[in-house]
């Protein structure tokens, strides 16, 4: 394994995130604080718990969860996507790197960068409500594994598209949806029998029901579930990024 090569690439990564640091900081803290403007003001005044916990408090994994998705999403994307756009990416395809290096590098990064941002939510989430996480390092477990399989998926999205376009596309159009119908800001057994079979075909929801339990101990779904659903997506995500390197799909042609 060749470490320097992982550094290199990953100090490189988060030096462009260190460079707008303070716009990487205030932009999370602004967003929870309007959330909680909005669904805490706003519709908490209308429901004061959700499965015995005060509702403020229960959309906090919610909101950590949606940012940490998209975050970790759209910085692996990006991160691998620029080196095509400009060509620096064939000098790494030539350079003594081989392409788990190359993985753990980019997506090494986007995950920290995520993690940042899940944990400044975190903080800014507890000046508005009180919170007391139950299971700590299962919430640092969940939190980290969301980080890292997200971060995969950007890296199969950066290297999939070939526009700056399409690489907004899914996060947009697909990531956000899933994780708003995912039970961010409401519990699944709030909806209709037929809604609640519907909304289990969503992954998402196995992530942010396991996330909860790790602060509430209350979850909509088996914990045993979440593991495996982020476990089984994570290794899908691996398998498609091998077969990316080994077939050389949209980075050598």
């Amino acid at each position: 394994m060749n470490w320097t090569a992982i550094a290199s690439i990953y100090r490189f990564e988060m030096a462009r995130f260190f460079r707008t640091l303070m716009q990487s900081f205030l932009s999370p803290v602004l967003s929870t604080s309007l959330y909680f403007v909005v669904f805490g003001a706003a519709i908490g005044s209308r429901i004061d718990e959700v499965e015995g916990v005060p509702y403020g408090a229960f959309i906090v994994p919610g909101l950590i969860m949606l940012s940490v998705m998209t975050q970790a999403t759209s910085n692996a994307s990006f991160g691998i996507y620029f080196p095509k756009f400009i060509g620096t990416i064939y000098e790494l395809l030539s350079a003594p790197v081989n392409f788990l290096e190359i993985v753990i590098g980019y997506v090494g990064a986007a995950a920290t960068k995520a993690l940042f941002i899940g944990v400044v939510i975190l903080v800014t989430a507890s000046l508005f409500v009180d919170l007391t996480i139950a299971h700590p390092l299962a919430m640092v477990l969940f939190m980290v594994l969301t980080c890292v399989s997200f971060a995969l998926l950007g890296f199969i999205i950066g290297v999939w598209a070939k526009n700056f376009e399409q690489l907004q596309l899914v996060p947009l159009l697909i990531v956000t949806p899933l994780v708003f119908l995912g039970g961010s800001f409401y519990s699944i057994s709030m909806l209709p029998p037929i809604w609640q079979k519907i909304t289990l075909f969503n992954p998402v929801v196995y992530l942010i029901s396991g996330f909860r339990w790790s602060f509430f101990g209350a979850s909509d779904v088996p914990v045993g579930l979440s593991l495996l659903a982020i476990g089984g997506f994570t290794a899908l995500c691996l398998a498609v990024i091998w077969w990316i390197f080994k077939t050389g799909w949209r980075i050598r042609s």
